[in-house]
């Protein structure tokens, strides 16, 4: 399985990205596909994840509200609306993947795959 994040960039104190994570290679219903970022000096933290059968999502809490998580399995993307940003928010985004169960889905050392990473800045 390889990922591929795309999508980051620099944005404004409330504005928007959409991060995307192409993938390849056989991805079974019972993947979690997740997001997570690091932010420079800290450690990388869960945002976001989704059951590749798109049974389950779930957020961290300081992103519900704002962030949304989609998948589609026609185009092999999974999806990071992001909305409202704060400059808190900036990172590096990283895709993620792994066949898991749902109680593993925050725990980034439980993910066998990573994407190489997209930048998301926000500043005004």
């Amino acid at each position: 399985v390889q990922l591929q994040a795309s999508g980051g960039g620099l944005v404004q104190p409330g504005g928007s990205l959409r991060l995307s994570c192409g993938t390849s290679g056989q991805i079974t219903s019972n993947y979690l596909m997740g997001w997570f970022r690091q932010a420079p000096g800290k450690e990388r933290e869960f945002v976001a994840v989704i059951r590749w059968s798109g049974s389950h999502s779930d957020y961290a809490d300081s992103m519900k509200g704002r962030f949304s998580i989609s998948r589609d399995r026609a185009k092999n993307t999974v999806y990071l609306q992001m909305n409202s940003l704060k400059p808190e928010d900036t990172a590096v985004y990283y895709c993620a993947a792994s066949p898991l169960i749902w109680g593993a889905r925050t725990q980034s050392n439980a993910y066998i795959y990573w994407g190489q990473g997209t930048q998301v800045t926000v500043s005004s």
